[in-house]
């Protein structure tokens, strides 16, 4: 081809490309000080944990503010449910995402307060107060151990720990993942942090003429654009840009589209390398003209690739630092060989998710609930012996009856669960060693920082699915717990 039938190339989308992506450190200053031309200029995607939201209902009480705190420090994405936005901003601050929903309201636990869910972290409960009224000295009744004449306050033991709970449960089976599945990108219901994640990366970048974007409409994600093969080009994508820190998908094996193409073939990569131009795990998909279709990448079958060409000689894809992801439509394959399904001109492929699936099961809903559950009404039970909230169950509107059931809701739900009774809860600093019994005997005290901790690490361990477990402090305080030893001795529920 002479010059003179050359397509005009762009030198400005060649150099919002590089900025974008921060190849040249250079540029992105440079650009930084011209008015108006803010490509680039976002915050770095944050990392793999933030793709899936873990949802905290009751997440202004005294264990839920403290799993909301605890999650948040440690980078996780979180949303709290909440009935008063107002007195949870003064709670939670203003760095917390919140939403306004009542689960004794199901039809108030929409897609807005569902969006994304990868797990829910359950911390409700009915308002018990002193007979004689709220005080400024609540320690009286917050240590959990020393008796008092108790009332409940609003709405009823019935409503809250069992219809709400239900409701709550039941809205999480439609949106929660499969319980061996883990959200990385769900478009039906993008954040802002998705929308500022991925940009093109066309054939510009070597001369060519394509152009492509992504657009995040209401339930998906359009890869759309033209490509050419103009100037020795023929490619056009869009590319995450690398997370910081990596998806750890060592659990997986592979990942899951949910895709509606037009006929055409592209490719998936997934890329370790953080350079802008190394190695990636590609793997091609076809797609149906105008239909939903799932397309499953075993990571055994990705192929290593620089610049087209395999690379035989390099390792399998460390998936424990997956950095960034690719989608492409190019008119080649590997090695020179054509794609068999491409033609030039405008292309469209939409997105709804892409997930890892294969991995161990873990929980997704956790519920805390209390020790004493199942004791009013046993046969042989001394209630001299027992704590205030088994004497009085019936005196505060059957309030552990009604936990049960709401117990009983999430073990039918089918969802894999963690269901935590803890011993009379306190406001003391915890960080001691933990004891956990089943069958509901146990006696004892815990402190409500110590019962968020149990929360978040009950979600990380395969031993904790479909367990129901109490749990009190022992006497020493200790550095650091054998989760998995700990969970590794209980029994899941029959």
């Amino acid at each position: 081809m002479s010059d003179k039938n050359r397509s005009q190339w762009d030198l400005g989308r060649f150099v919002e490309t590089l900025t974008y992506f921060e190849v040249i450190p250079l540029l992105n200053w440079v650009q930084q000080l011209i008015p108006g031309w803010s490509k680039g200029n976002q915050d770095k995607p944050k990392g793999g944990k933030n793709m899936g939201v873990i949802l905290v209902a009751g997440a202004t009480g005294g264990v839920g503010k403290r799993v909301v705190r605890r999650l948040v420090e440690r980078g996780y994405n979180v949303r709290s449910l909440v009935r008063d936005i107002d007195k949870a901003r003064s709670i939670l601050g203003d760095d917390v995402d919140l939403v306004a929903a009542d689960i004794t309201q199901p039809e108030t636990l929409n897609s807005v307060v569902m969006a994304n869910i990868q797990a829910v972290v359950c911390c409700t409960a009915v308002r018990v107060q002193p007979v004689e009224g709220d005080t400024a000295d609540r320690a009286k009744y917050y240590q959990g151990v020393k008796f008092y004449q108790p009332e409940i306050v609003g709405d009823t033991p019935e409503n809250v720990e069992y219809q709400g709970v239900k409701n709550l449960v039941q809205a999480a089976a439609k949106y929660l993942p499969q319980a061996n599945e883990k959200i990385i990108f769900d478009f039906t219901n993008p954040s802002a942090e998705l929308k500022n994640t991925w940009g093109a990366v066309d054939d510009v970048v070597m001369g060519g003429v394509s152009a492509s974007k992504i657009q995040l409409l209401e339930n998906t994600a359009l890869f759309t654009g033209n490509v050419s093969t103009a100037n020795s080009g023929g490619f056009a994508s869009v590319r995450t840009r690398n997370f910081d820190p990596p998806f750890d998908l060592s659990g997986y094996e592979g990942v899951d589209l949910r895709v509606k193409g037009d006929g055409q073939r592209y490719k998936i990569f997934l890329r370790t390398d953080t350079k802008w131009d190394g190695v990636g795990y590609s793997y091609s998909f076809d797609t149906v003209d105008n239909t939903w279709i799932n397309i499953r990448v075993p990571f055994a079958d990705l192929t290593p690739v620089f610049r087209a060409k395999v690379v035989n000689d390099c390792p399998p894809i460390e998936t424990s630092k997956v950095s960034s992801f690719q989608l492409m439509l190019s008119k080649f394959e590997y090695d020179g060989a054509l794609n068999p399904h491409f033609s030039a001109g405008n292309f469209a492929l939409q997105v709804e998710s892409i997930k890892a699936y294969g991995g161990k099961v873990l929980p997704k809903f956790v519920l805390v609930s209390s020790a004493g559950v199942t004791r009013p009404g046993r046969p042989g039970i001394n209630l001299d012996e027992e704590p205030p909230a088994v004497k009085l169950n019936d005196q505060l509107g059957g309030i552990l009856t009604w936990k049960l059931k709401g117990e009983d809701s999430l073990r039918a739900s089918g969802l894999p669960y963690t269901i935590i009774r803890p011993c009379a809860l306190t406001e003391e600093a915890g960080g001691k060693s933990l004891i956990f019994e089943q069958g509901d005997n146990i006696k004892g005290k815990i402190s409500r920082e110590d019962v968020a901790e149990l929360c978040i690490q009950a979600l990380q361990q395969s031993k904790a699915c479909n367990v129901t477990l109490e749990v009190k402090e022992g006497e020493n305080s200790i550095n650091s717990i054998n989760w998995y030893q700990l969970f590794s001795l209980l029994q899941p529920d029959q």
